[in-house]
């Protein structure tokens, strides 16, 4: 009988151990989580006393609208990394968005410089952009690569027919539609912002507001429980990519509207992308990407890089914060991921 009680009194310290070590866990995740908002509460204080004009109404809508492209390149990488599990090594990613994009605005740029009108040449860019997002789900679902891998490759593949296409030129390009991005405006707003306002409302209520959405949330997060579920997680997974290669196109007639061509270099805003896209893990309760999070983490980069520019500060730091909110960022998810795990 005393080895019973002992053995009982064994299993009720382990637990007990176990209990406070989870507890010490979650409470650390929010520490680090609070800190994280307390530091991007106390950047965008400082801007607010020492940038001028930060806070003027012609400023803040200057960041939305030089925010659409970010934004809306985001919003593809999140979809994956909701689609695909937020593991960082394992999980859903797309290395490729941004040369997907550069690639896109090349095609359209190209048409139009050769007389095509806008229909066309839109047309044209969609539908590459979602073939490169199709030949990252067949090397992701189809062969099994693992998506770091698969879509590094791609990005290869999608940087190389660019510089084929454009010869390392710029291809300048003129439109309609171009012309109505550039100087059209509603409300005192212009095109561009409305762009970003239009698409991240879009984005949302189909994620968040949609039966599809909180599908595409189980595939990533319990794609077992999906499967056994009767979801067709290969489909929702194949989904993500193509729907990213869809935002890049989006995004490649942002980028030419704004200047007026396609240059080389797009791959450049990957690192931002992928900041965006992670840091809205921060601003969610459960630590999972959302939209509404990517949203106000492509503004808050977006804000960060204007600040910097106010203050006559090198652009070059903001790439380096933004490496520096990666890791701050896979820090936090790392410790949430141990918080669920052990209780």
């Amino acid at each position: 009988m005393s080895a019973t009680i002992l053995h009982a009194e064994a299993g009720a310290s382990d637990e007990a151990r176990a209990t406070g070590k989870s507890a010490g866990r979650r409470f650390a995740t929010l520490v680090v989580r609070l800190g994280a908002i307390a530091a991007f509460a106390a950047i965008m204080a400082y801007f607010v006393v020492f940038a001028p004009g930060f806070t003027s109404t012609f400023n803040l809508i200057n960041v939305v609208e030089q925010s659409a492209i970010l934004g809306v390149l985001a919003y593809g990488m999140t979809s994956v990394i909701i689609g695909g599990g937020s593991d960082v090594t394992e999980g859903g990613i797309d290395l490729s968005i941004a040369a997907n994009m550069g690639l896109c605005a090349a095609v359209y740029a190209t048409l139009l410089s050769m007389g095509y009108g806008d229909f066309l040449s839109v047309l044209a860019a969609i539908t590459v952009g979602m073939a490169v997002g199709a030949l990252n789900a067949l090397a992701v679902v189809g062969l099994g690569i693992l998506p770091l891998l698969a879509t590094l490759a791609v990005l290869n593949v999608a940087a190389g027919m660019e510089l084929t296409l454009t010869q390392n030129t710029v291809v300048g390009a003129s439109s309609p539609l171009l012309a109505f991005l550039v100087s059209g405006s509603f409300l005192g707003i212009s095109a561009l912002a409305w762009a970003l306002i239009v698409f991240s409302a879009t984005i949302i209520a189909i994620i968040h507001g949609t039966a599809f959405g909180l599908r595409l949330y189980a595939v990533g997060g319990h794609p077992e429980a999906a499967r056994a579920a009767g979801l067709s997680v290969p489909f929702y997974v194949s989904f993500t990519y193509v729907l990213s290669g869809f935002c890049a196109a989006v995004a490649s007639i942002l980028t030419v509207s704004r200047l007026s061509a396609s240059t080389p270099g797009s791959g450049e805003l990957l690192l931002s992308v992928l900041a965006a896209a992670l840091l809205g893990t921060v601003f969610s309760r459960r630590f999972v990407p959302t939209m509404g999070g990517t949203l106000l983490s492509v503004l808050f980069i977006g804000l960060l890089a204007n600040g910097f520019q106010l203050l006559n500060v090198s652009s070059y730091w903001v790439n380096g914060v933004q490496g520096a909110l990666i890791l701050l960022v896979v820090a936090i998810t790392s410790f949430a991921r141990g918080s669920e795990s052990s209780r």
